[in-house]
């Protein structure tokens, strides 16, 4: 093999591992995770000249039309406190009061950034009545759950993305660790196993360990 035929192969290997490596980056990141509250990451960079060249494309493949901070501020948990993954074979409890912006919406997505399932995919507080205002509560789970419910689709790992329209002080500040949802945990009970899909339907076999390692997981603000 002559010198040159050597090199150009190597060369090869090393664009298609970077490029390989930079998609798997882009793909696993949040929009914008320069500041970390809890288990909820977020920016105050997006959609403005200040905005890195990663942020620039993960919004691209995940965050199209993402607004500046002074208009939206975007929070997205892919875990909770313990670093543990949201699994969609578990139910969370996600309570909360008033948020710092007037008005917010809570969606889940799969790892790729795509809605779940058959919807509902999103909960706001314009579903809320003035008596839940103050101190409301939202079912993430597998199952049909009374109330505000959002489905995880059947999904082996989900996210949930927070967004804050008209966040207060314009969105220059990040709001405390209290103002957000925050994950703690309880003892759970132990969950059937479930079958689970990819985002295009095609199923897999149910997981039975999903049941032993699930916990009843509270958020509150």
């Amino acid at each position: 093999m002559w010198p040159w035929a050597r090199y150009l192969i190597m060369a090869v290997i090393g664009v298609v591992a970077g490029l390989g490596a930079a998609i798997a980056s882009v793909r696993g990141s949040a929009m914008g995770a320069d500041a970390t509250i809890g288990a909820w990451t977020s920016s105050t960079d997006l959609a403005t000249g200040a905005q890195s060249a990663r942020t620039c494309a993960a919004v691209a493949l995940r965050g199209l039309l993402a607004l500046p901070a002074r208009e939206a501020r975007y929070y997205n948990a892919a875990t909770d406190d313990a670093g543990r993954p949201l699994e969609g074979g578990c139910r969370y409890r996600i309570t909360g009061g008033v948020l710092p912006a007037r008005w917010w919406s809570l969606t889940l997505y799969d790892g790729d950034g795509y809605l779940a399932g058959d919807g509902p995919y999103s909960i706001s507080n314009a579903a809320l009545t003035p008596a839940e205002a103050a101190r409301w509560t939202i079912l993430v789970a597998p199952q049909r759950q009374a109330g505000h419910w959002l489905p995880t689709g059947g999904l082996d790992r989900f996210e949930l993305t927070l967004r804050t329209y008209l966040p207060a002080n314009a969105g220059r500040t990040t709001p405390a660790r209290d103002q957000l949802p925050a994950f703690g945990g309880r003892h759970a009970r132990d969950r059937s196993a479930h079958s689970s899909r990819t985002a295009r339907g095609v199923a897999r076999p149910a997981d039975p360990r999903v049941g032993n390692r699930c916990r009843d997981v509270f958020l509150h603000a």
